[in-house]
């Protein structure tokens, strides 16, 4: 989290090269100090008690002193105008303009090796197009599944983010509204009704904090993300392979692999990842799907809330307002988020490990480094890499390095046992893959005998024929 309430501060200058087509953003929003920020539903998700005067250390009376302290006097029209935004928000549980406003200039401020935002020139574009095009050409050998790419493109950081926010409020959303609804679920009807302006200030206030530190969260994994698909999901349009070349250039630096080779083998998995997007159609609302799982299946603990509120005075609700600031909205695991967490998390593996296991296969007899770079990007997901740490930081999710290993073994057994087309055949449906217990034991998954649906389909339909009446009339 910011050490400046609500991340008001002065805004960085955008970089003068930065994506075309893009205006600097004149509300200017806030920023935090970098990083990724807190969890949005930790120990305080609204993110009250640390404000001077609001139960945090600071102790100033003026819960805003601080902020305002801060500036220089000529930003005050310009911090006011911020705080107007924020408080006068209508929209959904997360203030995605201050999103947005506060992952651009998280970019702008360039990564902590002190590499800035630039413009994707054009034979940067032309090398992406030509890795995915001879990744496709490679990947064709090795997977059933076509192309699912149609057009292959080189982001900025900054088109990084304009791209994928759409995906990031689909997965946050569920989530941030189940927090923020227990802050009025929790108060007796009549004491809603005296305190509705506060409580509508305070959900507003609470889709900035929201915003802010999912903007800080997105704007840093931009610094890092090399494609659309880092965190084993679909977050970019549809159809488009997407690299980015500033950051594959950082993340080969220091491994002594030719820069071809390693944007060629990360093309491979950009490649690989757009095939099974959009050839395996329920997929993408199966993982969306178990993070609203878990977003239902959250329970607030609001105990400490209800005997605040129990002990008001109806006739002074702001008194309210120092009961919100103790951090007392506590999120607490329940069998259903459980449940919801362990399919996302073995749906991952399984989409990261079969990824892992043809990349392997396609790159292995071609290029050298294709080992060197596969365990690299291993060790990259086990030491926290951007997947980890975004979907710890937004849904409380944490990959297990070790079922990607698992799942990626399992996927490389059922093509050794079953070829290609029986491997692939597997995301036809849902029920047909494996689960987080065969990850337990791949060779008994692999050698099991599974029910051809196909002959099941065959036999129903032959079934249904012999039902049928010999005219038309129904009669026999």
């Amino acid at each position: 989290m910011s050490d400046t309430p609500f991340g008001f501060g002065l805004p960085p200058e955008e970089p003068e090269n930065g994506d075309e087509g893009k205006k600097k953003d004149p509300a200017g929003g806030g920023q935090g100090s970098g990083g990724q920020g807190g969890n949005p539903f930790g120990a305080n998700p609204f993110g009250f008690g640390g404000l001077p005067g609001m139960g945090g250390p600071g102790g100033a009376d003026n819960p805003f002193a601080a902020m305002f302290g801060s500036l220089n006097p000529n930003d005050l029209g310009a911090a006011f105008q911020q705080l107007g935004q924020m408080l006068s928000y209508e929209g959904g549980p997360v203030n995605w303009d201050m999103a947005k406003q506060i992952a651009r200039q998280v970019v702008a401020q360039g990564t902590a090796d002190g590499t800035k935002d630039a413009s994707v020139g054009p034979a940067e574009k032309a090398a992406v197009e030509e890795a995915v095009r001879l990744a496709d050409l490679w990947l064709d050998g090795v997977t059933s599944l076509p192309s699912g790419a149609s057009t292959a493109v080189a982001w900025s950081r900054a088109e990084w983010v304009e791209a994928t926010l759409p995906a990031w409020q689909q997965l946050v959303d569920p989530v941030a509204e189940r927090v923020g609804s227990a802050m009025g679920d929790v108060l007796p009807e009549e004491m809603q009704a005296m305190a509705g302006p506060l409580i509508g200030m305070m959900r507003s206030m609470g889709g900035a904090m929201f915003g802010q530190q999912i903007g800080q969260a997105v704007g840093a994994l931009a610094g890092e993300v090399v494609g659309s698909t880092d965190v084993g999901l679909p977050l970019g349009p549809a159809g488009r392979a997407a690299l980015l070349p500033l950051n594959i250039e950082a993340f080969g630096k220091d491994l002594g692999v030719p820069s071809d080779e390693v944007r060629l083998y990360l093309a491979l998995r950009e490649a690989a990842h757009q095939r099974l997007f959009a050839h395996v159609p329920w997929l993408r609302a199966h993982l969306f799907g178990a993070v609203e799982g878990y977003a239902r299946g959250i329970k607030v603990d609001t105990s400490k809330l209800e005997e605040a509120v129990g002990q008001l005075d109806p006739t002074h609700p702001e008194q309210l307002q120092e009961a919100l600031q103790q951090g007392m909205f506590q999120p607490e695991d329940t069998p259903a988020q459980k449940a919801a967490l362990a399919r996302l998390e073995t749906a991952l593996a399984l989409v990261e490990g079969w990824v892992d296991a043809v990349v392997h296969e396609a790159a292995k007899s071609r290029l050298t480094s294709a080992d060197a770079l596969r365990e690299t990007l291993r060790r990259r997901r086990a030491s926290g890499g951007p997947a980890e740490q975004t979907f710890a930081t937004l849904i409380g999710l944490e990959l297990r390095p070790r079922r990607l290993r698992d799942a990626a073994r399992l996927w490389a057994s059922l093509t050794d046992a079953r070829g290609v087309d029986g491997r692939d055949g597997l995301w036809e449906h849902p029920d047909m893959l494996p689960t987080a217990t065969d990850l337990d034991d791949p060779d008994g998954f692999v050698h099991r005998e599974h029910l051809d649906f196909s002959e099941i389909d065959k036999m129903l339909g032959e079934a249904a024929k012999g039902d049928a009446p010999e005219d038309g009339d129904g009669k026999e």
